[in-house]
């Protein structure tokens, strides 16, 4: 089979590899993106991921720059509060609520809720549109060998494509990571998360709730209106065994357990999708770069689902990366361009992977005495107005 020439190739046809895709094809580059799944873009699919993902101001610039803000937001929920609801007290119910408003710092919102399997169909159209970008869907990365001139990827369907930059955004199992023989470090927290939608009587009004007990968090993003009725996004943490206990129960028993573990906030919850049960790790790779080759996303950096961070971090691996091979196209995939994105985006992620690690941990406490400690350091760093406007400020990724 003859070899292939392309600019870019990326591995990994998730919602991060295809950002990058509609990205550096919207910028001009030559590009080929993979996947051995292909794409669920349809709610009520089989394997549609129900998680969302909270676009943070940032993402924005990155999203019009690629040519896919103008399709997503349509169907985009405002996040104009983030309250955060102690309910650590000897009774399951808010003992403390306090509220982080994007008009603090800003005259936009904190960011903007996407469904996943919302933003795969809006993405693969995107893609369909540019003549330079070729996703194949269905076909996988089988072998990766690097060297100074590029990076040469046999595919799974015997294709051999080179290319001047291999972009790996192939998971936290990442395969290209590993044919480069670059380290990860890895916590596991014994936890799992359930991800699934609710239908509730009381309207949302564009704030995301974070409910914290012990276990881990209990969060409520909003979405549209769902057949008539204010909805949310659920990502509920919980300890391992206690995740899959709860995803085996029936509709009528789960119920009841997520509405008294959202103390009833919303009012009753009715669920309004399957559930989806979903691993919890931090993790963070040695380095983001090898021979020809960028790490982004969950192949370069992974944390719980709590402020919004990961795929956020993403489009930020996205935006470094466009940012200096537009600084000087030919050097695309050279030693020093991808020496300049380690640097620039490592200490960022480790310093964001080290908060959301001690964040996860203190949402995690079942001792009283620690969930009143949790609960006075809210207290306390809300009342201080400096440090309140600037936690918010770090958690969107500017200053």
């Amino acid at each position: 089979m003859a070899l292939e020439k392309t600019d870019i190739l990326i591995s990994g046809g998730g919602v991060s590899g295809l950002a990058a895709a509609a990205a550096f094809g919207a910028a001009g580059y030559k590009m080929v993106c993979v996947d051995p799944a292909p794409p669920v873009t349809a709610r009520e699919a089989e394997g549609a991921d129900l998680r969302t993902t909270a676009f943070l101001q940032p993402a924005r610039a990155v999203l019009e720059a690629a040519g896919l803000w103008s399709s997503l937001a349509p169907h985009a929920t405002p996040l104009q509060v983030m309250r955060i609801v102690d309910a650590g007290g000897k009774v399951a119910e808010p003992r403390l609520t306090k509220d982080f408003d994007a008009a603090d710092i800003s005259d936009a919102p904190f960011g903007w809720n996407l469904p996943n399997w919302l933003l795969r169909r809006e993405m693969v159209a995107r893609l369909g549109a540019l003549p330079n970008v070729s996703f194949r869907p269905g076909t996988g990365t089988a072998r990766v060998m690097t060297r100074e001139a590029g990076a040469l990827v046999t595919l799974s369907d015997g294709a051999r494509v080179s290319a001047r930059l291999l972009i790996a955004a192939d998971g936290r199992n990442s395969p290209v990571r590993e044919a480069l023989d670059i380290p990860v470090r890895t916590t596991r927290y014994g936890q799992k998360a359930l991800a699934f939608a609710v239908t509730h009587p009381i309207p949302h009004e564009n704030v995301s709730t974070e409910i914290h007990r012990s276990g881990g968090p209990f969060t409520l993003v909003p979405l549209p209106d769902y057949q008539g009725q204010p909805s949310s996004a659920v990502v509920w943490m919980e300890k391992g065994p206690e995740a899959v206990r709860l995803s085996q129960l029936d509709e009528d028993a789960f119920e009841a357990a997520m509405n008294e573990r959202s103390c009833h906030v919303l009012g009753p919850l009715t669920l309004a999708s399957r559930r989806t049960l979903w691993p919890i790790i931090s993790q963070i790779a040695s380095r983001f770069e090898g021979q020809r080759t960028a790490l982004i996303a969950e192949a370069a950096h992974v944390v719980p689902p709590i402020g919004a961070q990961g795929l956020n971090m993403s489009l930020a691996d996205i935006a470094a990366l466009i940012d200096l091979a537009q600084a000087d196209p030919s050097a695309l995939g050279t030693p020093a361009m991808l020496k300049a994105y380690h640097r620039r985006r490592w200490p960022d992620v480790q310093a964001r992977v080290a908060g959301i690690d001690a964040l996860n941990r203190a949402s995690m406490v079942g001792e009283q005495v620690l969930r009143d400690a949790r609960a006075m350091a809210l207290n306390a760093l809300y009342q201080a107005a400096p440090v309140r406007r600037s936690l918010m400020r770090t958690g969107l990724g500017v200053r």
